[in-house]
């Protein structure tokens, strides 16, 4: 066998194969727990560079290559890296995490198979009111007395719904498709997801959002850890030219411009929204983490 024809070695995150198959807590009953991965930061400089030169160039050379693919949106490199998590999480989060497309993914089927009793519950400090200014987000975190009562009401409807779920498979023998019509969305349900790094970061810049539901963003979080391992410069990048930057539309860049020229600028002479003006000015003045 030629030199070339010599098998590749896989490459290999001592961060992800220190966590493999072991289970990391999310919520109270959930998990997000490492299957498998394929490829690391090599592999998106390899794919760039259409070569198999590993180790020819520096690493401070591969990851000014990253970052220019990562500033130039270049992403089909960063597909060539691929996760597969098993995830267990409460069926609303469930619901919101499926509008991510681009993944495969194999979800636990109660038709065929019986649910645990679990089902979640938040904690006091993540009840809150619903917000005045955002019709899908949470506003002041409940008193006391109330969250007291809100959570004595969740924990008693969800016993009783799987009362009854467990009396209709045990008692009426009903089919399970049709037993578990009436469980909570707080129910658990688990899957797997496999999904590539470009799209795995898409799915990040999202569920990491202060706007994004808190328990979402708790998955998304430990996951964010877990990609912080496997591919630190793609992480790295990724923090840099999408989570925590700002893209500036035509108008909004204009406003820049002259702001820097020593113009003085006000929301009406902009020629921005009120809503573009106030999240320009958002994170023009947004403090050094």
């Amino acid at each position: 066998m030629s030199t070339d024809d010599a098998p590749l070695p896989r490459p290999s995150s001592a961060a992800l194969d220190a966590v493999l198959g072991r289970p990391l807590p999310v919520l109270d009953h959930g998990f997000v727990r490492v299957i498998d991965y394929m490829g690391d930061d090599t592999a998106v400089v390899q794919a760039a560079r259409v070569s198999y030169g590993k180790g020819t160039r520096a690493v401070s050379e591969d990851r000014a290559l990253i970052r220019y693919l990562m500033r130039h949106r270049h992403t089909s490199p960063f597909e060539m890296c691929e996760l597969k998590l098993h995830v267990k999480m409460p069926i609303f989060v469930a619901r919101q995490w499926i509008r991510h497309r681009m993944a495969s993914v194999n979800e636990v089927s109660a038709r065929y198979s019986v649910l645990d009793t679990e089902f979640y519950l938040p904690a006091p400090s993540a009840l809150a009111a619903q917000s005045a200014n955002n019709k899908q987000g949470r506003g002041a975190v409940l008193e006391e007395g109330a969250a007291t009562e809100v959570l004595a009401l969740l924990k008693r409807d969800a016993e009783q719904a799987f009362s009854s779920y467990t009396a209709l498979l045990d008692e009426a023998g009903l089919a399970r498709e049709l037993a578990r019509l009436n469980l909570p969305l707080s129910a658990y349900t688990q899957w797997y997801w496999k999904i590539d790094l470009h799209n795995l970061l898409h799915f990040l810049a999202l569920r990491l959002d202060p706007h994004a539901q808190w328990e979402i963003r708790a998955y998304a979080e430990v996951i964010s850890g877990l990609v912080a391992g496997w591919v630190p410069h793609s992480h790295a990048a990724f923090v840099d030219y999408r989570q925590q930057a700002f893209t500036l539309s035509r108008g909004a860049l204009d406003v820049v411009r002259r702001l820097v020229r020593g113009e003085s600028v006000d929301k009406a002479s902009s020629g921005l929204s009120a809503r573009e003006w106030a999240e320009l000015m958002a994170a023009l003045e947004r403090p050094e983490a």
